[in-house]
């Protein structure tokens, strides 16, 4: 199990908390009103080695396998810093501020100087992600970037996820590019799909203790679901091999094209959770 040392917990009363892991800016544990929303396996290696298997892994600076460094880029497997303690606002609301700096180790695979600025905020039933990527240096830079969802789920067969219909997208088991007919996208075989240009809204039906959870995003245009189902699963040394049949990702991300951000600006991007 992690170590104390590496957890900031965030606690708006009420059995309602987030559990965040220093290691990827992780969170793995939302509790809302004690009913645990996300996925995190239970052969989650909590090592500071390999990146943490459930909650939100954040992925910068790119998304899928890179020709640079590891898959889905460092954001994940490097130790972020607490900007600022959970903090209660004016709303009541708690707020946690996480950040990443470029380092000897992050230019060496990517030489570019950034900061990666990520503002948590605890509502009663809801849970906002604020991702802000600042270009430090005096030339620009290409990224792509997601938040890798993990819902948890009592059976992922009886899980549906609104908002896909009529869109593109890209079948990363299969190959080729493909156009979405279903109103409610469910999953029963090893799924990933990259759609396109999605709303900023999508509903997760099925999730734990038969809530939905509301997906609301901003500049965030594209949305990845995933399941590894029996056979993946049961190769992945760090997730059991039925624990597949309790999670959906349903991910958003700025993925489908890298986003160029320009020296000196700053990109920003936000996803809400919201248990209905």
């Amino acid at each position: 199990m992690a170590s104390h040392n590496d957890l900031v917990v965030v606690d708006r009363g009420e059995n309602t908390s987030l559990t965040v892991h220093l290691y990827g800016a992780t969170v793995i544990s939302w509790k809302c009103r004690g009913e645990e929303i996300l996925f995190v396996s239970q052969k989650s290696l909590f090592d500071n080695k390999k990146a943490i298997r459930g909650g939100i892994p954040v992925v910068f600076p790119c998304f899928g396998p890179w020709d640079l460094g590891p898959q889905h880029g460092f954001a994940r497997i490097s130790r972020w810093k607490v900007e600022s303690t959970p903090q209660k606002n004016t709303a009541g609301d708690m707020v946690a501020i996480f950040s990443l700096e470029d380092s000897d180790k992050t230019r060496a695979m990517w030489d570019f100087k950034f900061k990666l600025i990520y503002t948590l905020t605890l509502k009663e039933t809801a849970f906002q992600m604020d991702f802000k990527v600042e270009n430090k240096d005096s030339k620009p830079f290409p990224f792509t970037c997601l938040l890798h969802t993990y819902l948890g789920t009592p059976d992922v067969t009886k899980s549906g996820v609104t908002g896909l219909n009529k869109l593109t997208y890209v079948d990363k088991v299969k190959g080729g590019e493909h156009q979405e007919s279903r109103d409610v996208v469910t999953v029963a075989e090893n799924y990933d799909r990259v759609y396109k240009s999605t709303p900023d809204e999508h509903s997760v039906s099925g999730c734990v203790g038969g809530k939905t959870v509301v997906v609301k995003k901003t500049n965030f245009p594209d949305t990845v679901v995933w399941n590894p189902w029996k056979d993946k699963a049961a190769g992945m040394s760090d997730f059991g091999d039925d624990e597949y049949t309790n999670m959906i990702c349903v991910e958003a991300g700025y993925v489908v094209k890298p986003f160029e951000l320009g020296a000196g600006k700053s990109f920003e991007a936000s996803q809400l959770l919201t248990v209905i």
